[in-house]
This record gives structure tokens, sequence and C-alpha cells, in this order.
């Protein structure tokens, strides 16, 4: 059981989370505002935050940043914000995901599967793996679906950035910075490519890509293992 810290301000969605967190047998803990959701990180033994951003007391972003001055915790934004540019925000800021309300309960419970086992982390010893996807950094090798695969050092820190992170979204600016440097954060054409000749490679089906996701004006992820 993990107990997950619920911060939203309306009674209705802090008891349809306590809903949604009971069905896999999590501890929902409640709370209204900023004051609320600081008190209980710096309490300890919160396993992940599920956020709303619009709260009385502060704004979720500040919030975000707050939190994470203190804490490594996952965060989840649960928002009726569905700009794109409050989503790059919370994401850049600190949050592993966002997930915009109305929310589906399984997706909701799907996606903090992923934000836990991120928490926890995933990879042990000198592997990597997400799904299909095996990677030995130190060899530089790696494998999917059991087969070898062949990746340039561009395609190959694509994707171990994208298994690292456990199928959190990551933006575009974070992953030029880290593959390409910081030179070339605005340069989205650069990530396309690289994506477009990654998924010839690993995807079953290039033309219908399943493991490598598209999130709109945002990043990429993996699909969830």
């Amino acid at each position: 059981m993990s107990r997950i810290l619920c911060i939203d301000d309306e009674p209705a969605i802090l008891r349809l989370l306590g809903v949604v967190l009971a069905h896999d047998g999590h501890e929902a803990v409640c709370g209204a505002n900023g004051r609320a959701a600081m008190a209980a990180i710096t309490q300890g033994g919160i396993d992940a935050v599920l956020l709303d951003l619009g709260l009385p007391d502060r704004d979720g972003l500040e919030l975000i940043t707050a939190i994470r001055t203190v804490s490594s915790v996952p965060i989840i934004v649960v928002s009726a914000r569905d700009d794109v540019a409050e989503k790059v925000a919370a994401l850049d800021l600190g949050a592993i995901d966002y997930v915009t309300k109305p929310f589906d309960g399984d997706e909701l419970r799907a996606r903090l599967r992923v934000a836990l086992r991120l928490g926890k982390g995933t990879a042990t010893g000198p592997e990597l793996c997400h799904g299909p996807i095996r990677m030995v950094p130190e060899r530089h090798e790696v494998e999917v679906r059991d087969s070898p695969v062949s990746l340039t050092p561009k395609e190959y820190a694509l994707l171990q950035a994208l298994v690292e992170a456990g199928g959190r979204v990551l933006t575009h600016a974070s992953l030029l910075e880290r593959v390409w440097g910081k030179a070339h954060r605005d340069d989205v054409e650069y990530l396309r490519v690289a994506v477009r000749a990654l998924r010839l490679k690993i995807e079953a089906d290039p033309s219908q890509p399943v493991l490598i996701r598209n999130e709109p004006g945002i990043g990429y992820r993996l699909a969830q293992a």
C-alpha cells in the first residue's frame, strides 16, 4: 500500500480520488490547499502526489517548485487546465505527468503505477529496462523484443532518456537539451527527425508506433510498461 497525497479544493474530487486509489489498495491523504500539501510533504511518508493547480492559497505551479525544494516525490498534476503552456510549465518545474479533468479512473491509476515505479527506481545494476526495451549503457547495447538493435549515439541517448523516464512525458526542450545541448533546446525539428529514425528501428510497425508516444505540443513518452 502506498500513501498518496491528494491536493484539491473540491471535496467531491477528493472523495473520487479516494475511491480510485482504494481500488489499488492505496491510502489517500487529502488536503485542500498548499499549506496542507507542504505540511504533509514535510512530515514524510508520502509516495506520490496528485495535485490540482487551482488552489485557494497559492498557484499549483508555484507549489510544484516548493515541493521540489524539499522532496523528489513523484507529482502528477490533475487539473482542468488544458493549456499546452501550462502542461509544459508543470513538467519543466518537476511534475512527472499531467492528467486533465475530467479524468478516467483507470487511466489515472495506470499513470500512478508508473509514477510509483519511477519513485522507487526501475533500473537495477547496469541495465535499463522498459517493456520490450533492454539497454546496457556501459556497453552501448540495446535490445528490443530480445533482438539487438544498432543505434547512432544520438538515437541511443534519446532512447535512454525515455527509458529512464519510466513512462512519464519528457518535454521537447528537456530532450533537446539532454541529447543536443542547451544551444539546441528550441530546435524541435532535430528531435522530430531523431524520433522518426528511432521508430524505424524499434517499432514493429513504424507507421503505427506504439512504443514512442507523442504528446502534441509537449514532448514524448514511452508507452507504459
